[in-house]
């Protein structure tokens, strides 16, 4: 089968054998696949967790139909239209948890699909389970203009936040933050930005989703309130930082670290259940939704990528197979 291989000078399509599922898998048979951030990492000679490395295959998530089904990977068939997120995701098949993946309906395009797995499950794990988030408190998502920033505005409003508010950097994805949900949208380079959220906020926001990190640590707490809660899940912005101990403990922040790297497959099979049982309805009615803001075949992996690292992309780039 053909695949996008991780190599010592970047990617490249290459024929590989097609894997065989084992019995927790489903064989997937791939026709679309998301791009996403750590996709340029590994592509640039990183690991992410335990992905990547030259020789790996690339990819974190993707869409299509179900070829085979391991003996222990309950409620599939073949034939059956499912998203997922997983590893090797950028080839023509792809083995897969089979706690990962999602049927999908009949009048859902498989590029849709392909846009949607990891932003659903990492924002309702930021959000509702680490976040803690309850209707009537205020939100500030940082880098809302990302995939899976777009997919936590929307996720805030859904759950009944009384204030949802983002971040970019670039005013052209700042001004669309509102088609999103964002009812603020603020530049985190503005040195203004944190009285601006005090003021939206009557004194502090409730939640922030901090994609960003490096140099907003300190403004994060700044903006936040007292008793206010903190999820970090991106690194954006810079790695490392200046951080204010003091601030953190006078307005007893609850600072919270989230990533997928160090989980079990039991915990991300739960993540995915719980979103599932919150989300899925408005997925299906369209209310939860990613726009795509371009679209690469597969062999042309290296223009997408390209596409990637210029960092002018609105949404998700997506790969067909």
């Amino acid at each position: 089968m053909k695949a996008a291989v991780l190599t010592e000078q970047g990617v490249a399509v290459r024929d590989v054998p097609r894997p065989q599922p084992k019995p927790t898998q489903v064989l997937v048979r791939v026709h679309a696949c998301g791009l996403n951030r750590a996709d340029l990492v590994m592509a640039s000679g990183q690991k992410h967790g335990a992905m990547g490395g030259a020789g790996a295959i690339a990819g974190m998530e993707a869409a299509g139909e179900i070829a085979e089904v391991g003996t222990e990977a309950a409620d599939f068939k073949p034939g059956d239209r499912v998203m997922c997120a997983g590893s090797a995701t950028f080839a023509e098949y792809a083995a897969i948890d089979f706690g990962r993946a999602i049927r999908i309906p009949v009048d859902m395009t498989f590029e849709r699909a392909a846009t949607l797995p990891i932003a659903l499950n990492t924002m309702h794990d930021a959000l509702i389970t680490n976040g803690r988030l309850r209707t009537g408190e205020s939100v500030l998502i940082q880098g809302a203009s990302t995939g899976v920033g777009l997919m936590g505005l929307q996720i805030a409003k859904l759950k009944g936040a009384r204030v949802v508010i983002g971040t970019s950097t670039h005013a052209e994805r700042r001004g669309r933050l509102g088609e999103f949900g964002a009812d603020l949208a603020l530049d985190s380079r503005d040195p203004t930005w944190v009285e601006a959220v005090t003021a939206a906020t009557s004194g502090g926001v409730d939640l922030i989703i901090d994609m960003l990190s490096g140099y907003v640590a300190n403004q994060n707490m700044q903006a936040v309130k007292v008793l206010g809660r903190i999820v970090n899940i991106g690194r954006l912005g810079g790695m490392t930082g200046e951080f204010d101990y003091d601030l953190h403990s006078r307005k007893r922040i609850a600072y919270i670290g989230a990533s997928f790297r160090t989980r079990s497959i039991e915990e991300i099979r739960e993540i995915n259940r719980r979103m599932r049982a919150e989300l899925w309805q408005a997925v299906m009615a369209g209310t939860l939704h990613l726009p795509i803001d371009h679209t690469f075949p597969l062999d042309r992996i290296e223009a997408a990528l390209a596409h990637a690292r210029a960092n002018r992309h609105f949404g998700k780039i997506v790969l067909t197979v």
